[in-house]
Order: C-alpha cells, then structure tokens, then sequence
C-alpha cells in the first residue's frame, strides 16, 4: 500500500514537472512569438515612417520629411532592425539631407548607408547602383568632379549588368552622366547622353510625361550654356505647358524651368521678363526651402547678377549676402557657387568704393577654385577679370595689366578646348 501512495506521488510530481516544462515552453514560446512580434512591429513603424516622409519628400516638403526619417533611422537601430532596412533608412535621410543642401550630411550618411547595403544584398546589386547615383550628385554638387564621374561610371556598369542599353532602367543614370558633363563643360559628350537617354525616356513614358519634361528642361539648359537659345527656347515652350496642366501656374516644382527661361529672356536683353522670373522664383523656393537649399542658392545667386547688371546695388547686395549665408548653413563654401557668389560681391564692392573689402573676396573666391579646378577653369578668369577692375579702380596699372594677360591666357586656352565642340554644334 506505502509502495503503492509511493508511486502515485512519483506520479503526480512528474506530471507536475511535465506539466511545468509545458508552461514554461509556452510562456518562453510566447516570449519569444512577443520579442519577434515586437521586432516587426518596430521595422514596420521605420518603415511606415519611411513612407509618409516619402510623401512630404515627393513635394518637395523636406523640412516635415525629415523628423519622420530621423525617427524611422532611430528605430532601425533601437530595435536592431535588418541591415537592409537600417540602410535604407540612412539612405532616404542622405537623399534629404542632398536636396537640403546639407552636403557634408549627405554625403557622411550616403557613405554609411551603402557599406551596409552592400553588407545586405552584395557590391553588384541594383540597388547599390541607385545610391551610387545619390553619392554621384553629393560630389557634383560639391564640385567634386572626378569623384562624381567615376562613382557615376561604377553605377552604370552595375546596370549594364541586367538591363539592355536602350532600357528605360539605364536612361536615368545617362541623365545624370549628360548633367555631370555639362557641368564640367563638356558639352558634346553631355548632349550624346541627353540624346540618347530622351529616345529611351520617351518611348518608355511618353512624351507628355513629367520625368520627360524634366530630361528636356535639362537639355534646354544645356542649349542655354550654348547659347543655343532658339533650340532651348523650343523645348521650354513644350515642358511648360504640360507641368503648369500638372502642377498648376505658380508651383515650385516650376522653378528649373523659369531659371531656364529666365536665361534666354536675359540673353535677348529682356531684363524685366527675366527679373520677374527670377523672383517669383525666389518667392516660391522661399516657402518651401530652409536655408541652404541648392535652388535657393541658385536663384539669390541668379538674382544678384542681375541686380548687378541692371545697376541695383543694394539689392544685388542684400541677395549676394543671403546666397553666402544659406550656403555657410548649408556647409557649401567650398563650393564653386560660394566662388561665384564672392566674386559676384567683390563686383559690388568695387562699385561701392569698398576696395579692401572686394579683395578679401576675390582671395576667398580664388582659394575656394584653387581646392576644386585647377588653374585654367574659366571661373579663376572671372574672378581675375573682377581683379583687373579693382586693380584699375585703386590705380594699380601694372597689376591690372598683369592679371589681365593671366585671364587671357585663360579664355585662350579654353577657346581652343571649346573650338571642335562649336564646329561640331554648328
């Protein structure tokens, strides 16, 4: 009977510990269901986050953007999300931070962003060949050509990989391989991209598309440095209209297409058209852009050589300080728009009488080109020929003669670099 009390408790205290392994592996189990759970729910929120700053982002609206992508980035790594979605939030923050203007920030976070994506996927997969495109336009913007070019080639070759030359996959990066040229004045080459991307671009979305519109606007820019206004003028006449149906008269998104047609307007001597563009351009990058935004740079930029040539001073002035202010809150003073603004000022000082002054800029705008172009860019000569005027103004004759020859040399040399593309345009 006691032998018999015996093994029933030796059963029960089996069933017991049984009983407790079982609840124990269902509370781990849901511990472990919870941790998980939690863990999605997270990378879903930095996801989610992701998308409604996308949304702010495709409207141009980066100041309410990037709180949503500053907490998605956050959570990513609170909660030890994937590489892959950790990357892809330091990847739409670098894209931000570019339109922003904040180019040191862009490019510090692009950088991150793609040594982890390629830890994801691999150095060859497609997506590395779009933040190669991001990394490309931070040094362009940056004036740092060679790095933009070759950064912009390792992208192109990833998507040679999977799509044919005529895909609409390759179009986008032969866009911005024709914009990098232009920049750097190659503008034979640059107009074998545009080309070749617009037959792609057009067959693929049509020609009323507002991707397309934006390649064509880019080319009529492109006529413009060429002074091919009739041909840009051509295009304008066909983008506008369609983005004005889209957007409405007076949207921002707008903007590249007044800058350009503000161009021709100032080239045939329209100086009201092509002052009432420029602020109305102004006033509307104005309500959508912090400090430091590349377009609003662009047009103060714009707006003070207007100023200049139409003999407002003050106003050329007040706007040339404001460029130089965005782009000091932008990190952007060693850029060649920072050159272009302190050379631009340098101008109004030597008409103000404020010598000492313009000759501080004229250095600083010649140091800023010295770290980016070497020393025959058409820039040093701009900035030469300012020198030349103050030089003549202080009565310092043999100064003037001297920089003078030096600017020439310059315009020289690049009329013999420009000759075979002008014979080849004509």
């Amino acid at each position: 009977m006691a032998a018999a009390k015996a093994s029933s408790r030796n059963r029960r205290n089996i069933n017991r510990i049984i009983l407790l392994i079982f609840c124990g592996s269902i509370v781990l189990s849901m511990s472990t269901a919870s941790a998980w759970a939690t863990q999605l729910k997270m990378a879903y929120s930095s996801g989610s986050l992701r998308s409604m700053a996308r949304v702010y982002m495709a409207s141009g609206g980066y100041e309410k953007a990037q709180p949503f992508l500053v907490k998605a980035l956050h959570l990513a790594k609170e909660t030890n999300a994937s590489d892959s979605e950790v990357s892809a939030c330091m990847l739409d923050l670098a894209y931000l931070y570019k339109n922003q203007g904040r180019l040191a920030e862009a490019e510090t976070t692009c950088l991150s962003g793609l040594e982890l994506q390629e830890k994801a996927y691999s150095q060859s997969h497609p997506y590395v060949a779009y933040t190669l495109r991001i990394l490309s336009e931070i040094y362009r913007r940056q004036a740092r050509y060679q790095e933009a070019v070759d950064t912009l080639e390792r992208a192109i070759t990833i998507v040679r990989g999977f799509s044919l030359e005529d895909d609409q996959e390759l179009a986008p990066f032969k866009v911005d391989m024709a914009r990098l040229l232009a920049a750097q004045g190659n503008y034979v080459k640059a107009e074998s991209y545009f080309t070749e991307a617009i037959a792609s671009i057009e067959k693929s979305y049509g020609p009323d598309h507002l991707y397309t519109t934006r390649v064509l606007c880019s080319m009529a820019a492109l006529y413009v440095l060429q002074e091919r206004y009739a041909e840009a003028e051509e295009l304008i006449s066909i983008v506008l209209p369609i983005q004005e149906r889209v957007y409405g008269p007076d949207h921002h998104f707008l903007v590249p297409v007044w800058l350009v047609k503000s161009s021709i307007y100032e080239a045939e001597g329209d100086l009201v058209n092509t002052k009432m563009l420029l602020e109305k351009s102004l006033d509307s990058v104005e309500n959508i852009a912090g400090s430091g935004h590349a377009v609003e740079c662009n047009v103060l930029g714009r707006l003070g050589e207007l100023y200049i040539l139409s003999e407002e001073y003050t106003k050329a002035e007040d706007v040339l300080q404001r460029a130089l202010e965005a782009l000091k809150n932008s990190k952007g003073t060693g850029t060649d728009r920072a050159a272009i603004a302190l050379n631009n000022l340098a101008k109004v000082y030597i008409i103000q009488g404020k010598y000492s002054e313009a000759q501080s800029l004229c250095s600083r705008a010649l140091d800023v080109l010295d770290d980016i172009f070497d020393e025959y860019h058409p820039y040093v000569a701009d900035v030469l020929e300012t020198q030349v005027q103050l030089n003549r103004e202080t009565g310092n004759m043999m100064e003037a003669a001297r920089l003078e020859q030096r600017a020439e040399e310059i315009r020289v040399r690049k009329r013999a670099v420009y000759a075979p593309i002008a014979r080849a345009i004509d």
